[in-house]
């Protein structure tokens, strides 16, 4: 037996019988058809077997009529044809039609490109701002329950191959957004693999160090005229991303910090190896964000904020302000996702108080609506990582006194392998939750009173 086969095949059949896909209504009004017209054809036989006597004489009619067995089998044998029939037409018919939609949709099976576009354009229309793993990971949960993403990457990077390029090219960073390219990728896998090779050779290689993503990402950029934000939109239509990936602006921006103290440290890695940071800025100030970034705010249902690096992930896009702006103006369900674990350096020893207030501080109070955080604490620690939980210290000190404070959510989020990653499909889940929850309220204070 091929046990694998039949999981399969199980899975496909579930997915056909989604509620929402638009598929078993259809089915049914099809059967209704059949089954007039399979009425229809008894009531026509019903007065020939009357009306005509087929004896065994007449070879063909007897054995067409079946008359050589009782009625009830006659039924069961018609039966049984028909739904087959009906089974392997519909089918066939199918993927006759789809056929020429499906060349173009990899090797996925006919009822995920369905679900997919028929099931996950009804999500949310989500905007997912950071960068990082963090980022990454929520995407790869999030793009199971809606195909409307649009995750807003920091372009602060200065270090590694996106910050040869950026210091080559002259182009904002781009192993973030890569990053986010692979994670919404229709054939995450394999695509995935690809866009993160890195090659390798001597100290005088040219290539040694870039990835593939990065390089066709600049690539991209100088084809379209070195308008980088027409490379990244051209990026997630070539590589079929599921909602897309935009940079928070399209102008070179390096981060600063000032330290407790007075020390000031310039550009992200740095940053994110210091400790005791005070306030965070970029420079030049006052750039533009992206046009595709704020009207997706704009439209946007559900805004979540993380998870990922506190200063040097998250902050960087928030600094803009036009596109803070943007999200503070918005009607939608604003959600910041607190990490799991903190981070040596740029937030060793903070807890959840510390992190909101770092956000708070640096954008302002009272336009966050909820807090998710992790409750669990007894996932896998790696041991060669000086990294701790996050502690729920909540509720937030004085910082918030003048401002609405916001809703904490606390659920189990994290991986259960790994105590400094959120799992993806836990993290998603728990930010569906809170957006039906936080959503549903919303509807109902805008539904109408009547006299």
């Amino acid at each position: 037996m091929n046990l694998p086969r039949l999981r399969v095949s199980g899975a496909v059949l579930r997915r056909w019988l989604t509620p929402g896909i638009g598929i078993k209504r259809w089915l049914v009004v099809v059967f209704a058809g059949e089954l007039l017209l399979a009425l229809a054809g008894a009531l026509i036989l019903r007065e020939l077997y009357r009306d005509f006597d087929f004896g065994p004489g007449e070879t063909v009619l007897y054995f067409m009529t079946l008359q050589f067995l009782p009625y009830w089998v006659r039924g069961v044998v018609v039966g049984v044809a028909g739904v087959g029939l009906f089974v392997w037409g519909s089918w066939r018919a199918v993927r006759g039609l789809m056929g020429p939609f499906l060349a173009s949709e990899s090797d996925q099976p006919l009822v995920e490109v369905i679900y997919q576009k028929r099931f996950l354009s009804r999500g949310p229309k989500t905007v997912v701002i950071g960068g990082g793993t963090g980022l990454s990971t929520l995407l790869r949960g999030i793009k199971e329950h809606t195909s409307n993403i649009t995750a807003v990457v920091t372009v602060a990077d200065d270090g590694g191959s996106s910050g040869r390029l950026r210091e080559e090219l002259g182009i904002p960073a781009v192993g973030d957004i890569r990053n986010c390219i692979a994670a919404l990728a229709d054939s995450e896998p394999l695509m995935a693999e690809l866009l993160q090779y890195r090659f390798t050779g001597g100290a005088d290689a040219g290539l040694s160090g870039h990835t593939v993503g990065n390089l066709l990402l600049a690539a991209m950029a100088s084809v379209q005229g070195d308008d980088f934000e027409e490379g990244v939109r051209q990026m997630n239509r070539v590589l079929a991303v599921r909602g897309q990936v935009v940079p928070a602006t399209a102008t070179a921006v390096t981060l600063h910090a000032q330290l407790i103290g007075g020390t000031q440290v310039s550009g992200q890695s740095e940053i994110a190896r210091s400790t005791r940071i005070d306030r965070v800025w970029l420079m030049p100030d006052n750039v533009a964000a992206s046009e595709d970034a704020r009207r997706a705010i704009e439209e946007a249902d559900l805004v979540v904020i993380g998870p990922g690096s506190l200063y040097t992930s998250i902050m960087p896009s928030l600094l803009l302000p036009d596109l803070l702006h943007a999200v503070k103006a918005s009607a939608a369900v604003k959600l910041y996702i607190c990490n799991v674990a903190t981070q040596r350096g740029e937030s060793q020893g903070y807890d959840l108080e510390d992190h909101l207030a770092a956000i708070e501080r640096h954008t302002g109070a009272g336009w966050i609506d909820v807090v998710l955080a992790n409750n669990r604490f007894d996932a896998k620690r790696p041991g060669s990582y000086g990294a701790e939980p996050v502690k729920l210290r909540w509720p937030p000190s004085a910082v918030f006194a003048h401002a609405a404070t916001p809703r904490l959510v606390l659920e189990d989020v994290v991986d259960p392998e790994n105590a400094h990653h959120h799992d993806p499909a836990r993290l998603a889940g728990a930010v569906m939750r809170v957006y039906e929850r936080e959503s549903y309220g919303r509807r109902r204070s805008r539904v109408p009173r009547t006299a």
